[in-house]
């Protein structure tokens, strides 16, 4: 079954149809805005959203295509960006009812990328407050919910950027991942969901672990948009020098690879039973496609996930702290008492709490070396409630379902999540599947070899959500 709308077409589709001239950016762009108008009363994944905007951008994206003149392949296909990516002249609340929040006075690299593609920016995606959540509630925006079911989840913190892209708000979606907050979206909502190496896209505001990268509903999709935005930018003063990245949808087979199979982090939350068989079965396909598949013993001790997490708690207190008391009933309660936590840490235990991050990465790097992949559930345990702010709703406990995700950002290595199972339920299970830095064009390629492979059933069948 194939859907009759075009914003529900993959962006080569897309660009190829704009080439023969078969149907313009613009009409796309009114598939797509009556799709939003449509959907966002339930969803609630939009938090900037012009629609004479969108109609003028994609307006010049058609004159572009009929004078042959575009900016790129891609030119006029849709996006959107998460609300903490910056455009120029727009707010960055961060997810939070805090008044007066900041506004951008620039583009982040990724816009101004975007932007010299051609690409048409939709909107700004939701967030929780200051991304500390791993799910859509947030004191500004409510409640964003999951695209496939809204009783579920969107997942966090790119809660609005995992749902417009499961909800068909066109083919491109970028978010931010600091603990899992690209890859826990694309588990709980079906999506393909990169992590990427560490500055590979470059940030205007960098620092230990974040990452920006697409939520899209293919693997194809993914290195599409890793084409437009995986450039260097000086602003992003942490990035190292990559060799240059051949974008290719040719699927790679594993064959040959040794593969490690983690399926016990050694802390946080205990996998559920259908997570695990799920990603038993995935390993299954890579070891009959001529992997040598092994299973990897967990690497990440429970005192480094805790400190790691108490280390961020200062953080965002330090924040937190220096607001007014109006500010700070602004808040969401979940995060001011999840945060405040961290003001009784001394500066000693601060800064052996820093350092678990570094030593997550050592850890993390020292366990992976020897294999080309890593194969592991993305989380242990599938989509809550759209209104939990966390599988945990204790603001005390630890980040228990961060475990898999975590140590990939630590370490700076690419992590994709990749649907590889749907419960009886009809929540979905993801696969991660990580690798060495530098090589995610090659980690991309496998995952396109996956979604070929997992077959039907492992798969959301997009054209009955389209």
């Amino acid at each position: 079954m194939t859907s009759n709308r075009s914003a529900a077409l993959d962006a080569a589709t897309l660009a190829a149809r704009y080439a023969e001239g078969a149907i313009t950016p613009s009409e796309v762009a009114e598939d797509i805005i009556a799709r939003i108008e449509s959907r966002e009363p339930e969803l609630n994944a939009l938090y900037l959203f012009d629609p004479e905007q969108v109609r003028a951008d994609a307006a010049a994206s058609t004159e572009r295509w009929r004078a042959g003149a575009q900016l790129g392949a891609f030119d006029g296909v849709p996006a959107t960006v998460k609300e903490n990516i910056a455009r120029a002249g727009l707010p960055k609340p961060s997810g939070t009812a805090i008044p007066n929040p900041p506004i951008a006075a620039q583009n982040a690299p990724t816009t101004d990328r975007l932007l010299e593609a051609g690409v048409v920016i939709v909107g700004s995606t939701t967030m929780p407050d200051w991304g500390m959540l791993s799910s859509g509630v947030s004191s500004l925006h409510g409640i964003t919910r999951s695209g496939l079911n809204q009783a579920h989840t969107s997942g966090g913190s790119s809660a609005g950027a995992g749902t417009a892209a499961a909800a068909g708000y066109g083919p491109f979606h970028v978010g931010t991942d600091i603990g899992g907050s690209i890859r826990l979206p694309g588990s709980w909502q079906g999506l393909t969901a990169l992590k990427p190496s560490e500055g590979l896209i470059p940030l205007d505001a960098p620092y230990t672990g974040r990452a920006a990268g697409p939520l899209t509903r293919s693997a194809a999709d993914a290195i599409r948009l890793m084409s437009i935005i995986a450039r260097p930018d000086p602003r992003d003063y942490l990035t190292r020098a990559y060799r240059e990245m051949e974008w290719s949808t040719e699927p790679l087979s594993p064959s040959g690879m040794r593969v490690a199979l983690q399926l016990d982090a050694g802390s946080g939350l205990t996998v559920e039973p259908g997570t695990r068989a799920a990603v038993e079965r995935a390993a299954a396909r890579f070891a009959e496609a001529g992997a040598t598949v092994v299973p990897l013993e967990p690497f990440v001790p429970v005192a480094v996930l805790d400190g790691l997490v108490d280390f961020w708690r200062s953080r965002s207190f330090a924040d937190f702290e220096a607001l007014s008391p109006e500010e700070q009933a602004a808040v969401l309660p979940f995060i001011a008492d999840w945060c405040s936590a961290g003001a009784g840490f001394s500066a000693a235990q601060t800064v052996r709490n820093r350092n678990m991050s570094d030593e997550m990465a050592r850890l993390t790097r020292a366990a992976t070396e020897p294999f080309d992949l890593v194969l592991s559930p993305v989380t242990p345990v599938a989509a809550f409630a759209a209104e939990d702010p966390m599988p945990i709703t204790d603001p005390l406990e630890t980040m228990g379902h961060i475990s898999f995700t975590a140590p990939y950002n630590m370490s700076g290595q690419p992590a994709v999540s990749v649907g590889a199972g749907i419960q009886d339920d009809g929540r979905t299970i993801g696969l991660q599947i990580a690798s060495r830095i530098g090589t995610d064009d090659r980690l991309m390629r496998v995952a396109l070899w996956f979604e070929s492979m997992r077959g039907t059933d492992a798969r959301v069948d997009w054209s009955r959500i389209a």
